[in-house]
């Protein structure tokens, strides 16, 4: 029958779209400007999730679309099967307020929380989280980050409440020496 399927899905909508994107002490970056945030970045740094595990030179690359929309490019190098792992999904302003809260898709209409809550002025690194503390990135234009800005980034995470100590620094082939 299709009405508990239907009634699953709206209930999840529901619950989904009650949710906050962002941890209640948490305040993402005002003024933010999306083009400038767009462009590929490196992971420098993440709290593993099940989604992200055994991955290596992951990458983010957000495309601005001629409709206003924002494609996502998630890939990196899953080093247990050794092959390229590629997700696409789906971005969007979570207000129009202008601060740097977003919300992301990758699996149909489900979004999650995707907040930067430290950016450089030129949007050459940033501090992410997602809508709980449990996860967080470290990112930049770059594959290899200034180790004193690194160290700053995981300092200004572990004020926010974050368990800094779950850090995974995510390795990229261009660093190889």
């Amino acid at each position: 029958m299709k009405i508990p399927s239907i009634l699953f899905a709206l209930t999840l909508s529901f619950i989904f779209s009650g949710c906050s994107t962002i941890p209640d002490d948490i305040v993402a970056v005002e003024e933010f400007d999306i083009t400038k945030y767009a462009g590929t970045w490196y992971e420098i740094a993440r709290m593993d999730s099940r989604f992200e595990k055994g991955l290596v030179d992951v990458t983010a690359t957000y495309t601005m679309l001629d409709d206003g929309k924002i494609e996502v490019l998630n890939r990196g190098l899953d080093t247990l099967k050794n092959e390229w792992s590629d997700i696409v999904g789906k971005a969007r302003l979570a207000n129009d307020e202008g601060s740097a809260m977003l919300e992301v898709s990758f699996f149909g209409p489900f979004y999650a929380g995707y907040n930067v809550v430290e950016i450089a002025d030129n949007y050459s690194y940033a501090l992410v989280c997602g809508a709980s503390k449990d996860y967080l990135w470290i990112l930049a234009r770059d594959a290899k980050l200034a180790p004193s800005i690194k160290e700053a980034l995981i300092s200004r995470a572990k004020e926010l409440g974050f368990e800094t100590d779950q850090l995974v620094m995510v390795p990229h082939a261009a660093n190889a020496e």
